[in-house]
């Protein structure tokens, strides 16, 4: 968290063949791959790009939410998360300003951090997620 306000912490792209997803962040740019992990019905592989994360996700099942995206919009950018000083504090904002909240309380994501997300019909299409 930047003393400025939320920085971006990573950015999720909905993959639908994870090894060659990899091979372009890993082999052309020399990115070191964290281990995979499952989160949301998704396996999750982080790549470290400075001080912001790539996440690549693959479904695990046909009626996760990352298979439901593909199956409408194909692969891309599945969502922008932002970590933010206070998660509890920025969901009442988003709330007292009639944002459409997807999570109503913060819950556990990747890597066991709390997160939330806020639905893409209430921040101009994109799906956000915030964490802490």
């Amino acid at each position: 968290m930047s003393d400025r306000g939320p920085v971006v912490s990573h950015i999720g792209v909905a993959v639908t063949d994870l090894a060659s997803a990899l091979a372009f962040y890993r082999d052309v740019l020399g990115l070191e791959p964290g281990s995979p992990e499952s989160a949301d019905g998704a396996t999750i592989v982080s790549l470290p790009l400075g001080e912001t994360q790539i996440e690549l996700l693959v479904p695990e099942s046909p009626q996760s939410p990352v298979a439901r995206f593909l199956a409408r919009r194909g692969p891309g950018i599945h969502h922008i998360c932002l970590r933010v000083q206070n998660l509890d504090q920025a969901l009442a904002r988003c709330r007292a300003w009639g944002y459409q909240l997807v999570d109503q309380v913060p819950r556990a994501g990747a890597g066991g951090h709390r997160v939330a997300f806020l639905h893409p019909r209430s921040t101009a299409g994109i799906l956000l997620e915030l964490t802490e």
